[in-house]
């Protein structure tokens, strides 16, 4: 079986929505993931940014909880700007063959708006099944011996390394209504161990590992092109040439990077968000040839919105899945910002992330 996606409180995901604790780092400088991350919360604006049309009001004060009612009531909207409600994507989600939640790690009402999309998932469907990028590939015995009752919820969280960060309670809530269910749990995404290995080095570098060790990701057939990739190389840029600067130290010390080193960086951090994406979408599609339908991936946003990386996996490792994206967008807002048009089959409006206003 495949093993979990997202490990111990990590923060993968490159960009909004990705893993918001700082406790991965690298043996020495930041850990990739923990830059994507940053990223991230400025791509809740980024991939919005040639736009930003409509600013937060200030003085907005993040939601802190809400029930499912109030839940129900957020903002919902198509791709193409039409209003929509929260029972038309729960109708589309379970219409679909995977539905790909795109979210903002740790938000207060972000997440328990995805569990509450799920529980309505379950209750008109007894084939769905959840998928967690915050669970890696090499957990899923441990996801499944807590779904089975083999381990109860403390030896689980022992087990699993698990982390207020990296296991925030909307995703609690997911994995305890697919187990109250018994439906499975798919724990999707790519080992540390293996983007750390992978750090300066082509896929090419992976062959030498043992074939357990290989099945723990999936290598990508194509890497993207385009916005997904620009906007990737856009939001990373900063990263690296900060990073450069920080080891070099400062005055005479600083070393500049050439350009052709900073593509040689960005290059190396791309292959790592794709290696996530294709071994995420390779879990899901493996959960639909098990019969599993909708396969729900809950995944940092950069990931999924506007068909980005991991929607483009998918339909190349099975063309022609009928996959439906839920962008969860943390901005307050009761009308469409032109900003987000397109950047998923449905927009919700939750709120700022907690500290932004």
């Amino acid at each position: 079986m495949l093993r979990p996606m997202w490990k111990r409180g990590r923060g993968y995901c490159a960009i909004p929505g990705t893993r918001t604790n700082a406790r991965r780092v690298w043996s020495k400088g930041l850990d990739m993931r923990v830059l994507l991350w940053r990223a991230g919360l400025v791509v809740v604006l980024m991939g919005a940014l040639a736009g930003c049309a409509s600013p937060r009001s200030a003085g907005v004060v993040p939601r802190r909880s809400m029930d499912a009612a109030a839940l129900s009531a957020l903002p919902v909207f198509r791709g193409d700007g039409t209003p929509a409600s929260m029972d038309e994507l729960v109708a589309s989600a379970v219409e679909a063959e995977v539905v790909l939640i795109g979210e903002n790690h740790g938000h207060p009402v972000g997440l328990p708006w995805a569990a509450l999309v799920f529980d309505r998932v379950l209750e008109k469907t007894d084939q769905a099944a959840l998928s967690l990028e915050f669970f890696e590939r090499d957990d899923q015995s441990r996801v499944d011996d807590y779904l089975l009752g083999l381990s109860d919820e403390a030896a689980f969280r022992k087990r699993a390394d698990l982390t207020a960060g990296g296991y925030p309670p909307g995703h609690g809530q997911m994995l305890e209504a697919a187990k109250a269910n018994g439906r499975p749990v798919i724990a999707s995404n790519t080992p540390r161990e293996i983007i750390r290995f992978l750090r300066g080095k082509d896929y090419d570098a992976l062959q030498s590992l043992t074939a357990e060790q290989r099945r723990m990701f999936r290598v990508p057939d194509v890497l993207p092109e385009g916005k997904y990739r620009d906007d990737f190389y856009g939001l990373m840029r900063g990263s690296v040439e900060s990073e450069a600067g920080h080891r070099g130290g400062s005055g005479e010390g600083t070393v500049a990077l050439t350009e052709e080193q900073v593509q040689e960086r960005l290059a190396g951090r791309f292959r790592a968000q794709s290696l996530w994406d294709w071994t995420m979408g390779e879990s899901v599609t493996r959960a639909l040839e098990w019969g599993s339908r909708p396969v729900v991936h809950v995944v940092g946003r950069f990931h999924s919105d506007f068909r980005g990386g991991l929607a483009q996996a998918i339909e190349r490792l099975r063309p022609g899945t009928r996959v439906v994206v839920v962008s969860v967008v943390d901005e307050e807002s009761a009308t469409f910002r032109e900003d987000d048009r397109g950047r998923g089959d449905y927009v919700v409006y939750v709120g700022p992330s907690p500290g932004e206003r």
